[in-house]
């Protein structure tokens, strides 16, 4: 099949959460399977900097409508193989008014949105829809268009009024971003009237481009069984289990576990990390040595002098290591990790190193424990990729409690590196990580550890359980290596999204 990929971000264009991690992967695990992909996306400013001398092209123009003007677009193609990874051409939607600019999609360098985002992925979504009509002269018509969040949500809507139009699969990576803007915007785009109304992109009076997708794409998807079910309910749905439901009546909404590229997330080929291991090779000494060099970092990032980081090194080395890449919000459980941290430092041997960027209460409340307990906790505010790997690799344990998830790959990294995740039981957390009860752990299935109550008390007696089984090294490893021989790649899922691209329409 022939299949349009289109999304805001793609790893390793550009980057912000795991949207762009699964449009960077899935079509390279669809191409594998000898289905051809082109993935198209807008050209930022800093994709256009990072694709410069790569032998990129323009290969068509139009001209399309904004909010009470027209903008010319230029669509370039960057080829297979110009950057290392992306086996598959790519589309760059070059509109500089939109997207020549700095700061990330969606963000102005302050940190606030950018005052026209709707206008500026409407406008991105009508180029989309043009390419799949086959209308830009490029002579390539897809057989299914693929749209993920509301950036692109519009796409399915536009295609469901053509004639002859390819299918359209919409993607949910989050419902919790529903893409909503006053009715002004969709008067002022001058979008097709047929649109507006409550089958169409119309929310309580507002126009939602998450909404577009999720009732006008033939099939919807989202990032895992358990996300898919609990999108349903009023919990998780922002106001839109109505629709939802009706989805899932119809047999049109269906749950597929994300995969995680193994290419770039494998501790026995990792450049990022000291030393490589496998589940059958050098786990034990792998993860040790890892860790060894992670402490040494984390005090030299610290600004510590090497002899005084040497000592500390000897005195942590050998305590559990609890790691903790990603968001710092209430979505991802901070607001517990923080209550708890200090009562696990008082009370156990633990230590802990936390990496990552969000909301500047919790930034700074991470800040002040890290001053507080010098010994015991690290924290590194902004994002590293680099230092993300060598903090699964050596880490002992990882924590994740969300209080929901649609799919999560932090987790499935952790299960790749040998570090058994800490999760709240919701989304592709319950999917993907099987709790270390005494059960399991005889019947060799453990994986992590779970908690059901999105509580302090559980997280709290959910790591002390980890730290626990951690002291007893036989069935700590156990756990270890039945975690890393899970299949989590992406070839598993992308058949089932082929299996859905060729359901009827």
């Amino acid at each position: 099949m022939k299949i349009l990929f289109a999304t805001s971000e793609a790893h390793p264009f550009i980057k912000t959460g795991g949207l762009a991690d699964v449009s960077g992967s899935l079509p390279n695990a669809l191409v594998a399977l000898k289905h051809k992909v082109r993935l198209v996306l807008p050209a930022y400013q800093s994709v256009l900097k990072k694709v410069a001398n790569k032998g990129i092209k323009k290969v068509a123009e139009l001209t399309v409508n904004g909010c009470g003007k027209t903008f010319q677009a230029r669509v370039l193609q960057l080829k297979t193989g110009a950057i290392e990874g992306v086996e598959f051409p790519v589309w760059l939607v070059d509109i500089p008014e939109l997207f020549d600019r700095p700061g990330n999609p969606y963000l102005a360098e302050n940190g606030t949105d950018w005052w026209d985002n709707g206008e500026r992925f409407a406008v991105f979504s009508m180029v989309v829809a043009e390419l799949a009509m086959n209308r830009a002269g490029l002579k390539w018509q897809p057989d299914v268009v693929h749209s993920n969040d509301w950036q692109t949500g519009l796409v399915p809507a536009l295609l469901s009024l053509e004639k002859d139009a390819p299918k359209t699969v919409f993607t949910i990576h989050n419902m919790a971003y529903p893409g909503n803007f006053p009715k002004s915007l969709f008067d002022s785009l001058r979008l097709p009237w047929q649109l507006w109304g409550m089958e169409g992109v119309e929310f309580y009076g507002h126009f939602s481009m998450l909404k577009a997708g999720l009732i006008k794409a033939d099939w919807v998807s989202t990032v895992s069984p358990t996300y898919a079910k609990e999108i349903c309910y009023p919990e998780f749905a922002y106001g839109m289990e109505g629709v939802l439901q009706k989805r899932e009546e119809e047999g049109r909404l269906v749950g597929i576990i994300n995969g995680i590229d193994e290419h770039i997330w494998n501790p026995a080929t990792d450049n990022l990390i000291v030393e490589n291991y496998s589940a059958k090779k050098g786990r034990i000494a792998g993860k040790l040595a890892n860790k060894q060099a992670l402490l040494s970092e984390l005090c030299l990032l610290r600004g510590e002098k090497e002899k005084r980081s040497t000592e500390r090194l000897t005195n942590c080395v050998d305590k559990p290591l609890i790691g903790l890449v990603g968001r710092l919000v209430e979505q991802k459980g901070m607001d517990l990790v923080l209550e708890v941290m200090p009562e696990i430092i008082h009370q156990t041997s633990a230590n802990f190193v936390i990496v990552g960027t969000g909301d500047k209460v919790f930034e700074a409340k991470v800040k002040l424990l890290a001053q507080k307990y010098p010994t015991r906790i690290w924290a590194f505010i902004g994002y590293s990729e680099s230092l993300a790997h060598r903090v699964e690799a050596g880490a002992d344990m990882f924590l994740m409690p969300s209080r929901f998830e649609p799919c999560g790959l932090n987790q499935m990294y952790s299960l790749a590196y040998g570090t058994p995740p800490i999760v709240h039981h919701t989304g592709g957390l319950a999917d993907t990580v099987v709790n270390a009860t005494d059960e399991n752990i005889k019947a060799g299935t453990a994986t992590g550890f779970v908690f059901y109550d999105p509580s302090r008390h559980a997280l709290k007696s959910t790591i002390l359980h980890a730290l626990h089984l951690f002291g007893k090294k036989r069935t700590w490893q156990k756990i270890q290596k039945t975690g890393m021989e899970q299949s989590l790649d992406w070839k598993n899922s992308a058949k089932k999204y082929v299996e859905m691209y060729s359901e009827k329409k």
